[in-house]
């Protein structure tokens, strides 16, 4: 790892990091502020929910949730959250390459007495950085946000851990996934459409799987790897889905290694 780049690279996305977990802090605390009034008419909630076409409840996950549990409507809650951390982990691994080539200034940092290993390593460690970050304020905003609007209902806090630590696996995904496709790509002009795509694509995905059960699109998307409301509901992973989202991750480091080694960078002419 190189020290300067790592530095520069932290400090590149330290403003997206304040901007993403402000956000996210919001989100959590504005949707379970609402949590006494789902838990007050639990019966109410209910009766509405199943007039919803069973299709509906799928996609959405409504169908293994009780909305009227501290866990049950906080892993409603947290499908939108994985949805704004698979987007700011795309975002950070298509810009962890094409960023500098579009800039043009890719050939005057590989000009310098580095390796392209020390320089991948180094802008992965600084986007890991980051998104531990956003990580941990959405570790502090849920369990302060559970802690002031759960009124006197209990919860089990090892499930609650189980779901916040599913977030690391899930980061990760999409940042080497990103990698990888920025890598294949022959030029990528504007990260942020990438992103949205690969992270609304994913959760579309998981939505179809959700509709069409016997269709096995949770193969493909870490929404289905790391679903909320499954956690909560048995109070343990996937085993072979986290394992299956862990290879795809390691795959895709080592290939965009590989692929960032041999890469082709277009000089500035």
């Amino acid at each position: 790892m190189n020290a300067n780049i790592y530095r520069h690279e932290f400090r590149t996305r330290l403003k997206s990091v304040v901007i993403w977990s402000l956000a996210l802090t919001f989100l959590v605390a504005f949707f379970f502020s609402m949590f006494s009034v789902f838990a007050d008419q639990a019966a109410l909630m209910n009766a509405l929910l199943a007039k919803y076409p069973p299709e509906l409840r799928a996609a959405f996950g409504l169908d293994n949730m009780d909305l009227a549990t501290v866990l049950g409507f906080y892993s409603f809650i947290f499908l939108f959250v994985q949805l704004c951390l698979a987007i700011q982990a795309s975002n950070y691994g298509f810009g962890l390459v094409s960023i500098e080539e579009s800039e043009l200034t890719a050939d005057f940092l590989l000009s310098k007495p580095v390796s392209r290993t020390q320089v991948l390593t180094s802008k992965l460690l600084a986007a890991l950085t980051s998104l531990t970050l956003t990580n941990l304020v959405v570790w502090v905003s849920s369990f302060a946000a559970i802690a002031l609007f759960r009124g006197e209902r209990d919860y089990e806090t090892r499930t609650l851990l189980l779901l916040l630590l599913s977030i690391v696996v899930f980061q990760l995904f999409f940042l080497s996934v990103g990698l990888v496709i920025s890598l294949l790509v022959k030029r990528v002009r504007s990260v942020t459409p990438y992103a949205l795509g690969l992270g609304f694509g994913s959760y579309v995905l998981s939505a179809f799987s959700g509709v069409f059960g016997e269709v096995t699109l949770e193969l493909l998307t870490p929404f289905k790897h790391l679903d909320a409301a499954s956690i909560v509901k048995h109070g343990a992973y996937d085993t072979p889905l986290v394992l299956l989202n862990v290879a795809v991750t390691v795959a895709s480091l080592a290939v965009g290694y590989w692929l960032y080694i041999r890469r082709d960078i277009p000089a500035v002419s």
